[in-house]
C-alpha cells in the first residue's frame, strides 16, 4: 500500500463473496467448488467439471447426458463466421482472432436479455461448445487448409485435437487434453475473471463479457505467459546452459517465465499434475530436450529462489505438454481460453445474482486551474 492509501494492481483486496473457486497459495491448495483440483484431474472430465462451476454440484448422470447433449449439438459455427476469420491476417494471433470471433458470436446470437435465466442458459452453452471449433478454424484456415466440422460422436477434448489436426487422437492424448483442459477452467479473481466482472457489472451480454476476459488473458503477465514460457526454454538451449542463464536473470533482476505466482508461494498443484503427465506422453509421442531443461531449471530455482516463494506455475509446464499434442505455440493461450470460459461465465453468473456496477475511485495527483495557452503561443 502507498503513503496515499493506494494498492497497486488491488493485490489482496477483496472485491467480492465468491463460492466457485478456492486457493490456498501457501498450502498450494485449489478447489472449484470445495472439488480438489488433483480429485477432479483424476477422476472427473472437463463436461462434468464445467457443470460443476456452472451449477455449483456434480451432475447425475441424466443431467450429465443432457448436458453434453447440449453441448455437442451447438459446437458447429455459422459459415459467415468461418468466412470472417478467412479475411483476418494469416500473420495474427490466434487470441486476437478467438476475441473477434466471440465478438461475432454476440451479433449472430443475441444474449442481451441478462436477466433472462434461458438466454443465459443459451449463450452459455454456445459460448463452452463453439470456442474450440473457432479456435480450430482459424489455425488451419490461416495455413490455407479448410476448417474441419466438429464430429458429434468424439468427446469434448478428442473433437477439439481433430478439428484442429485432422486425425483422431489416441485415448492417451484425448485424456491429457481433457485434464489440461480441467486444470484452466477456473482460478478464482484473477485479472481476466475479474475483467469479465467489471464487464459483466455493466449488464454487458455475454460474448462482450468474454471477449473482455480473452483480452485481458492475452497479456503476457496472464495467459500469454505459457507461450514465452516455452520460448524461452527453446532460448536456453541446453540443460549445461541453465544455471548460468538462471543466475545472469536473477542478477539483472529479470522476470523468468513461468516461475512465481501472485498467489502461490509453493509448487503451483496444476503444475505439479502437469508435470506428471509428461512421462506418459513422451512415451507415446517422445521426448524433447525442452523437458530437461524445464527440470534442470525449476532444480537450481528452488535452491536460489525457492525461500522467495519462487516456484513453478501452471505455464512452467503446460507449453511442453501441449507441444507435444501438436498444439502450435502461438494457440497455447486459445486453449487456456476454452478451458477458462466455464470459471468465467460461473463468476458472471455470481455477479448477476447482486449485481453492483464497478465504479472505483482515484487519486487525484495532477494540476488544478491550469491556464489554457493558445495554439500560437505553445
Amino acid at each position: 500500500m502507498s503513503d496515499q492509501g493506494i494498492v497497486p494492481g488491488l493485490a489482496g483486496v477483496p472485491v467480492v463473496e465468491s463460492s466457485v473457486g478456492f486457493i490456498d497459495g501457501h498450502q498450494g491448495i485449489l478447489e472449484y467448488r470445495g472439488h480438489r483440483i488433483e480429485d477432479l484431474a483424476e477422476n472427473s472430465t472437463f463436461m462434468e467439471t464445467a457443470y460443476l462451476l456452472l451449477e455449483g454440484q456434480l451432475p447425475d448422470e441424466s443431467e450429465q447426458a443432457l448436458w453434453i447433449d447440449e453441448i455437442t449439438h451447438h459446437r458447429r459455427i455459422k459459415y459467415k463466421i468461418i468466412d470472417a476469420l478467412k479475411l483476418m491476417p494469416e500473420h495474427g494471433h490466434p487470441m486476437d482472432a478467438l476475441q473477434s470471433g466471440v465478438a461475432m458470436l454476440g451479433m449472430i446470437y443475441p444474449g442481451r436479455d441478462v436477466g433472462c435465466d434461458q438466454t443465459n442458459h443459451n449463450s452459455t452453452v454456445r459460448l463452452i461448445a463453439k470456442l474450440p471449433t473457432l479456435v480450430a478454424a482459424y489455425e488451419r484456415l490461416r495455413h490455407g487448409d479448410n476448417a474441419i466440422p466438429p464430429r458429434d460422436d468424439l468427446p469434448f477434448a478428442a473433437n477439439f485435437l481433430y478439428m484442429l489436426t485432422d486425425r483422431v487422437p489416441t485415448e492417451l492424448e484425448t485424456r491429457i487434453m481433457d485434464m489440461c483442459l480441467i486444470l484452466h477452467a477456473e482460478h478464482t479473481i484473477n485479472a481476466s475473471t475479474f475483467s469479465a466482472m467489471v464487464t459483466a457489472s455493466a449488464l454487458a451480454d455475454p460474448y462482450t463479457v468474454i471477449s473482455s476476459a480473452i483480452g485481458t488473458l492475452s497479456g503476457p503477465l496472464h495467459g500469454g505467459a505459457n507461450e514465452r514460457c516455452l520460448q524461452m526454454l527453446e532460448t536456453i538451449g541446453s540443460v549445461e546452459n541453465v544455471r548460468p542463464w538462471l543466475e545472469g536473470r536473477i542478477a539483472n533482476k529479470e522476470k523468468i517465465m513461468g516461475l512465481g505466482h501472485r498467489v502461490y508461494k509453493t509448487k503451483d498443484p496444476r503444475a505439479t499434475i502437469l508435470q506428471a503427465l509428461v512421462p506418459k506422453l513422451f512415451a507415446e509421442r517422445g521426448e524433447t530436450e525442452l523437458y530437461k531443461i524445464a527440470v534442470e531449471l525449476e532444480r537450481h530455482a528452488a535452491e536460489l529462489l525457492g525461500d522467495k516463494g519462487i516456484w513453478p506455475n501452471v505455464d512452467f509446464y503446460s507449453g511442453i505438454v501441449y507441444e507435444r499434442l501438436g498444439i502450435p505455440t502461438d494457440t497455447f493461450t486459445c486453449l487456456f481460453a476454452m478451458a477458462r470460459v466455464a470459471g468465467w461465465l460461473a463468476h458472471w453468473r455470481e455477479q448477476l445474482k447482486d449485481n453492483r456496477i464497478y465504479r472505483p475511485t482515484q487519486i487525484y495527483v495532477g494540476g488544478h486551474n491550469v491556464k489554457y495557452t493558445p495554439k500560437g503561443a505553445r
